[in-house]
């Protein structure tokens, strides 16, 4: 042992050669300056591990941390694979990531557990007060029981552990990277998406998208909704279990007598009496589910904004700024209640703000 108690000694005929992890040799030892000298550490009060104990403890500290690592990648990995879109595919995502996750902090918990208990050794401690300036022999003495408890935790010594924990947190700290996706659309065209339904889209055959039965997902026949005061929840064929589809595309189809139909309503997107509005509420995007026969009036349950659905979904009460969106229908060639076209402005919360042009774009529209 040399005079520096810090110093590890070396064959002077061989310096090992340095690997990734391994922290670079330090130029000197002394944290309080190059004037001031450590003083003597005293080991009382010390239990050291045996060397047995601190090699299964390394073993199974590092199978933590690799468990660790694993479990990391497959939380990146699940994230990519399981899509959300259904309630099956949501469980089955949400399972995946949650299982992922909860093994990679569980194996990195205990593996830092095994090495505190296992490898580091124990020590006994008592606190003494003393004046707030600390003499030199004490700075001392802090700085060599720094440097003690440094090479005291294996992190220069035992290379393993060191590699594997490194390991370990790479994917971890990866994760918030790979969550920052769900803060907003998964598209660049956000504007677009955020204005459009698939109410526009055409089926697979080229043909209009038809109105179902929320629930059923049974088509339409015109002819069968001729109850006036009659009103459906419905939604887009082929999206029935689509989520995220049917977060902006949900309707309520109301039948009327044509003398009930205000100025209001385009009457061209009408058929037979028969109206589609969103469902979407305006204000904050409540269900607007509840309907009056004899007023005509469609309720929010949340914040009881009242919407006049003989009068184009027109705000008669309550904080929704704007109409319920009017969908335009039609019947096909078997007499099925189909979409002619997207909504004419966006479904939703109104939080984005619409232009002048854009507005009288859309009050023409609804006039043709």
């Amino acid at each position: 042992m040399t005079d520096n108690k810090h110093d590890i000694e070396q064959p002077e005929e061989r310096v090992p050669r340095r690997v990734i992890g391994t922290p670079a040799p330090a130029a000197s030892t002394s944290l309080l300056g190059p004037d001031e000298t450590p003083g003597e550490l005293s080991v009382a009060g010390v239990d050291l591990q045996d060397e047995k104990t601190a090699k299964k403890g390394e073993k199974l500290a590092a199978l933590c941390f690799t468990i660790t690592f694993l479990a990391g990648i497959a939380f990146v990995v699940s994230y990519v694979v399981f899509q959300v879109g259904d309630l099956e595919s949501t469980q089955t995502s949400t399972l995946a990531l949650g299982g992922s996750l909860t093994l990679a902090l569980l194996a990195l918990a205990s593996g830092l557990v095994v090495w505190v208990r296992m490898v580091m050794p124990k020590y006994k401690l008592i606190q003494e007060r003393h004046a707030m300036a600390s003499d030199r022999e004490t700075r001392s003495y802090v700085g060599e029981t720094f440097l003690q408890g440094a090479a005291e935790s294996g992190i220069t010594k035992r290379p393993l552990l060191r590699r594997t924990l490194l390991a370990a947190a790479a994917p971890l700290g990866l994760a918030p990277l790979v969550l920052l996706r769900d803060l907003g659309p998964s598209y660049t065209n956000f504007d677009e998406k955020l204005r459009h339904t698939v109410w526009g889209e055409k089926t697979k055959e080229g043909k209009p998208r038809r109105l179902v039965v929320e629930g059923s997902g049974a088509p339409i026949r015109a002819a069968d909704f001729n109850s006036p005061g009659g009103i459906l929840s419905v939604v887009p064929e082929g999206y029935e279990h689509d989520l995220n589809a049917l977060a902006k595309a949900t309707l309520i189809l109301i039948k009327f007598r044509p003398d009930e139909i205000k100025s209001g309503t385009n009457v061209n997107w009408t058929h037979d009496g028969i109206v589609a509005y969103s469902k979407i509420c305006t204000h904050v995007g409540c269900p607007a589910a509840l309907y009056e026969q004899t007023t005509h009036h469609i309720l929010c349950p949340c914040h009881q904004s009242t919407f006049d659905a003989a009068d184009g979904a027109k705000v008669i009460f309550g904080p929704a700024a704007r109409p319920l969106p009017q969908l335009p229908i039609a019947v096909d060639d078997e007499g099925y209640l189909v979409a002619t076209a997207d909504f004419a402005v966006p479904v939703g919360p109104s939080f984005w703000e619409r232009g002048d042009a854009e507005a009288e774009v859309i009050e023409k529209g609804g006039q043709s």
